[in-house]
């Protein structure tokens, strides 16, 4: 048995979505209220920190790279 559904009025449908909308940038903004931000010193220590890590995360994998292209070289040399 089928039931009787109302078609959805397209208006209502409408306002409703933009409701939901202004509802969820309100939810957005009250959250970022709550954000602690850090201010002008702290966030040059924390950019210092991050372009450390990744200069020493970059080194390592140049150092295991060369190692490697070094290593499949001399193989290939010997063998070939």
């Amino acid at each position: 048995m089928t039931k009787n559904v109302p078609a959805k009025n397209e208006a209502g449908g409408l306002k409703l979505r933009w409701e939901k909308t202004k509802q969820y940038f309100i939810s957005v903004y009250n959250e970022l209220k709550k954000v602690h931000w850090p201010d002008r010193r702290q966030l040059v220590a924390y950019t210092g920190v991050v372009l450390v890590a990744v200069t020493i995360v970059a080194l390592i994998i140049w150092v295991f790279d060369s190692g490697l292209s070094f290593l499949i070289t001399k193989l290939f040399e010997a063998f070939a």
